[in-house]
């Protein structure tokens, strides 16, 4: 008789969870396909420059999905690095504590990392952090979301900490002038929120073609 083995649970991949969750929530998941290993680096490229006094870090992750940048931030995280994730979405969660428990590069730090399953703003008060990686759909949302949301990010960075989240190119242009004027006004507003933000302490912005769609990754330190 053949020794028994122990198989590891079989989990979806990455790209059929995350179009299955596409098709059936399409505002909060924004995209046909997780991001890119290019914009995935464009967004934690501030991840990757440590405190050369070995200071500890306190890192948060919203909206990681099904992990594809967190597959780069946990490879760019230092030893004394903390990592936040914040998740909604059932099937995330489930799919990336899988990938903690399972793929070795996230194994690695399994003992740096806390996955929250609840809504940003319910992060405990006095929660701050040094960076902060966002790859909420922001475009998808409405206008006073995007601008809570935005508040929430003021009010968890530290002073001089980085704020990097992208947004597809030229979607919100082109949805404004073939949406309908309700549409028009929703993004209309985005774009305001967002040049306010811009405007408080845009460092960089990183044109990222490598993506599908294309990507600008923008990256606001605020003092």
């Amino acid at each position: 008789m053949e020794p028994l083995t122990l198989r590891q649970p079989v989990m979806p991949s990455e790209h059929r969870v995350f179009f299955r969750q596409f098709v059936r929530n399409f505002q909060t998941t924004g995209s046909l396909a997780p991001s890119s290993r290019t914009l995935a680096r464009a967004l934690t490229r501030f991840v990757a420059e440590h405190p050369t006094d070995g200071t500890k870090r306190a890192i948060l992750e919203v909206g990681p999905g099904t992990g594809a940048i967190t597959r780069e931030l946990v490879k760019r995280l230092a030893p004394n690095d903390h990592l936040t994730l914040v998740e909604l979405n059932d099937e995330f969660v489930a799919h990336l504590r899988h990938r903690f428990d399972h793929e070795s590069a996230f194994q690695a730090v399994k003992h740096q990392a806390t996955i929250v399953h609840d809504r940003l703003e319910n992060l405990p008060s006095g929660s701050e952090f040094e960076v902060i990686v966002s790859g909420l759909p922001l475009n998808n949302f409405p206008v006073q979301l995007v601008r809570e949301i935005l508040t929430v990010y003021r009010r968890l960075l530290r002073p001089g900490g980085t704020l990097s989240f992208f947004e597809y190119m030229a979607i919100r242009p082109l949805r404004a002038r073939v949406g309908s004027r309700q549409q028009r006004e929703r993004l209309a507003g985005i774009s305001d929120a967002l040049h306010e933000l811009f405007a408080a302490g845009r460092i960089r912005c990183e044109w990222v073609w490598g993506n599908l769609p294309p990507a600008w990754a923008h990256h606001i330190r605020l003092g």
